[in-house]
């Protein structure tokens, strides 16, 4: 049996599969779990597998820094230890991913129905591929190519320092640093709570009045969602100004990713946020902010950008794996 999870902030998912005699994988049990209902790892795994199961091999995508096969989850009081788990599990092959590694892995092998070109100018190339995903957090990846094949490289960019390219996000800093006085990282704003950040700067500059339809924090209602949700439709003005703000950021922190990584052979797009504001990403804004980098704009002209629709990618990144 192969055992392979996808573990983030808020949600995590495990499967077990078994590979028939051509070798295709079958999904045998696959569950979904909210991560913030366990106090640990090991409480999903007692609630998942069953008694006297025979693992041969696990590979989990943690959404956290996998430091010598341990991770510290960002968004979770979780710490995972490879060495712990072959012991649980009863496997010498048990390997912890970043997430956005297992994201990276798992796009390689989507269908092309899976997946949204939003560069109108892209040409195939070869190279080095980045990987960016806005969700409860803010993760980023490389796919180093060495000229024969893709290697999937983790990296903490979403926590780099967040840097303005024109007055009105100049004003976002100063307003953010009042709440984050120490360091503004990308992920204050990328991210599922970065719509409530956006949506209270622009409260605070008084770009509209503030949509009676938007819950305060201490609802049981996703502010973010409403925010998200009304901003794409268009039915509030500060909502919508938030989300357009939102996807001028994206295209430029993936822009960012793009020149670091040198990305020729282009960009994938995942997390949750991306296929739930499609129509944003999909009308110009964002691809407009992914260019415009001066002298470095006919590199990224060219370069494909692709979003995935699949929410299961980082889990089919870690199936694949070994």
């Amino acid at each position: 049996m192969i055992l392979a999870g996808d573990i983030g902030g808020t949600k995590t998912v495990l499967s077990i599969l078994t590979k028939d005699i051509s070798g295709s994988l079958l999904c045998n049990q696959e569950q979904a779990y909210s991560s913030q209902d366990f106090k640990k790892f090991d409480d999903i795994l007692a609630a998942f597998l069953p008694a006297d199961i025979n693992i041969k091999s696990a590979c989990f995508g943690v959404a956290g820094p996998v430091v010598n096969q341990r991770c510290q989850t960002t968004n979770l009081p979780w710490l995972l230890d490879a060495e712990e788990l072959k012991i649980k599990l009863g496997t010498a092959k048990v390997k912890l991913l970043n997430d956005l590694e297992a994201m990276a892995l798992g796009m390689q092998y989507l269908p092309e129905h899976d997946l949204v070109e939003l560069n109108p100018k892209a040409e195939t190339g070869a190279g080095n591929i980045a990987v960016i995903a806005a969700g409860t957090g803010l993760g980023e990846a490389i796919l180093y190519w060495d000229g024969c094949k893709h290697h999937p490289m983790a990296t903490e960019g979403g926590h780099s320092d967040f840097a303005p390219q024109n007055s009105r996000q100049d004003q976002l800093l100063a307003y953010l640093r009042k709440s984050f006085p120490d360091h503004v990282s990308w992920e204050r704003i990328l991210s599922g709570i970065g719509f409530s950040h956006l949506y209270d700067f622009l409260c605070d500059q008084n770009f509209a009045p503030p949509c009676l339809a938007v819950p305060d924090y201490n609802s049981d209602i996703d502010r973010n969602a409403v925010i998200s949700r009304l901003g794409v439709s268009g039915e509030d003005a500060l909502c919508a100004e938030a989300v357009r703000l939102f996807v001028e950021l994206y295209g430029a922190e993936t822009g960012n990713l793009a020149l670091k990584s040198l990305a020729t052979g282009g960009v994938f797009i995942g997390g949750g946020i991306g296929p739930k504001i499609l129509s944003a990403m999909q009308d110009g804004n964002f691809i407009r902010a992914f260019k415009a980098k001066g002298r470095f704009l006919p590199l990224l002209d060219k370069i494909p950008v692709k979003l995935s629709l699949n929410p299961r990618t980082p889990l089919i990144g870690a199936i694949n794996y070994f």
